[in-house]
């Protein structure tokens, strides 16, 4: 119960900084992105503020925690390499993030406004993270089908 509060607290804290920021902005994001023409950079503070803020304490958290408080150990990424899928998803991510204004994150936080386009927008992002997951795991079984045949020879 207590990971579930914690949980809770911490994506209404996300959320609200998302909206006091305004991450939850299109126009404001688009104006980021928008490095040949009126480029607005502070949303650059806003990320460099979270990074000031977050790399400190995973440091502490990666070097000095044995296990995280609510749970019994960390689920930290093994994944060290940078792979087709890594560059793949990166690549679709940052044309949808240019494309719409706006990124999964402060999509979810802006749906309590109401906005149909914004639920078009989650509803879309779901059905792509479900797709994706169907394609890694056919692709993945027959990754697996191909070495118990290799095996088998």
């Amino acid at each position: 119960m207590i990971t579930r509060v914690v949980a809770l607290i911490s994506g209404l804290l996300f959320g609200l900084g998302m909206m006091v920021s305004g991450m939850v902005d299109p126009v404001r994001v688009i104006g980021f992105l928008d490095f040949a023409g009126q480029w607005d950079p502070s949303l650059a503070f806003v990320m460099g503020g979270a990074i000031a803020v977050f790399m400190p304490v995973y440091l502490l958290v990666v070097r000095k925690m044995e296990k995280p408080v609510c749970e019994t150990d960390f689920r930290l990424s093994q994944k060290k390499s940078i792979d087709a899928p890594l560059v793949g998803g990166s690549i679709l991510f940052g044309i949808g993030w240019g494309m719409a204004g706006i990124c999964p994150g402060p999509a979810v936080t802006s749906l309590s406004g109401g906005n149909f386009g914004l639920l078009l927008f989650v509803a879309s992002m779901l059905a792509g993270i479900w797709l994706g997951c169907q394609l890694q795991s056919k692709l993945e079984s027959d990754d697996q089908l191909k070495v118990s045949h290799a095996q088998m020879n």
